[in-house]
C-alpha cells in the first residue's frame, strides 16, 4: 500500500477502509493528493470482503501513537468504523455525514479521526466533510473539561468512579 512521506516526517493523514468503503476512500486520497496532503493509506486494497476492525484499529493506533495527526476512515456506513476506532484510548472518532458534523467534530470534541459511509456518501460530499474536518480547530475552553471527562472515563475503563 502507498505511503506518502515529506522531508522524512510520517505523514499527516492516516487513512483506512474495509471492501464497502475502497471506493470513496480512494476519491478521498485522490482529492487530499490533489490539495497536496500528505497521507498513508492502510487499507483495504481490494473488494474482497475484509473485516473493519483490522482496518480501523490500524488508523486509530497510529493516530493514538502520534505517527499521524489525523485519522480517516470509510465503511458502508461509516458507524462500524466509528465503534470500533473509539475503543482505542485517546481516539476521538466521530461519524460525520454533514460539513456541519465535522465542523463541530473539531470545535467542540477535537475529534482526531473521522468516519464517512461509502454506500450512502457521494464523494464530492465525502471530500467537502473531510475538507471541513482537516481545516477545523478545537474551540477549547468549556469542551477541554468535557474531553478531560472523556480521557478519565478511559484511565478508568470506562467504569464510573465509586
Amino acid at each position: 500500500m502507498p505511503a506518502e512521506e515529506r522531508g522524512g516526517v510520517e505523514a499527516e493523514i492516516a487513512l483506512g477502509c474495509d471492501h464497502a468503503g475502497l471506493p470513496l476512500e480512494r476519491a478521498i486520497a485522490a482529492r487530499l493528493r490533489e490539495l497536496g496532503k500528505s497521507i498513508v493509506e492502510l487499507g483495504t486494497d481490494t473488494e474482497a470482503s475484509v473485516d473493519y476492525p483490522v482496518f480501523a484499529q490500524r488508523v486509530a493506533d497510529a493516530v493514538a501513537a502520534g505517527k499521524q495527526r489525523y485519522g480517516i476512515l470509510v465503511c458502508g456506513t461509516g458507524i462500524g468504523m466509528s465503534i470500533a476506532a473509539n475503543k482505542v484510548p485517546g481516539i476521538r472518532a466521530a461519524h460525520c455525514t454533514s460539513q456541519y458534523d465535522a465542523y463541530l467534530a473539531r470545535a467542540h470534541n477535537d475529534a482526531n479521526v473521522v468516519c464517512l459511509g461509502g454506500r450512502v456518501t457521494a464523494p464530492e460530499h465525502a471530500c467537502a466533510i473531510v475538507e471541513t474536518f482537516l481545516a477545523g480547530k478545537f474551540d477549547g475552553g468549556r469542551h477541554q473539561r468535557r474531553i478531560d471527562e472523556i480521557a478519565a472515563m478511559e484511565r478508568r475503563g470506562g467504569r464510573q468512579e465509586a
